[in-house]
């Protein structure tokens, strides 16, 4: 009996008890920070490559004078491993224009998120 007093005064195991409560919730925190940081890496590398994109298909028909040319263009300027495939080209009343569409999973613990598609579109006159 004395033995089961002793057990419900202690509290050496409080501490983990706690971290045991407090840590999932704080996981899915951490890395949700982390995925729209990197979300956000995305979208800005995909801006980036569609801009560049459209500018070489008017200043430089060497480097970018056909559509599958500009799009490899575009999938190597960004550094973010997208693929050709990601990039459309086309001739539209503005100018060239160079459109994008990449799909992300969110890869967040606990969480089953359905992916996001990030797009983005640039003209630049010709």
């Amino acid at each position: 009996m004395q033995l089961i007093r002793a057990l419900a005064r202690s509290r050496s195991g409080h501490t983990a008890v706690e971290f045991a409560f407090v840590a999932p919730a704080m996981l899915m925190f951490i890395f949700g920070i982390m995925e729209v940081g990197r979300v956000l890496w995305l979208q800005n590398a995909l801006d980036y490559s569609v801009v560049a994109a459209a500018r070489c298909l008017s200043n430089s028909p060497s480097t970018c004078g056909s559509a599958s040319q500009a799009q490899s263009f575009a999938a190597n300027q960004a550094g973010a491993g997208f693929l050709t495939s990601d990039f459309t080209v086309t001739a539209a009343s503005c100018g060239n224009q160079v459109s994008a569409s990449h799909q992300v999973t969110l890869e967040i613990p606990y969480m089953n998120l359905s992916p996001i598609n990030l797009t983005s579109q640039a003209c630049y006159p010709t």
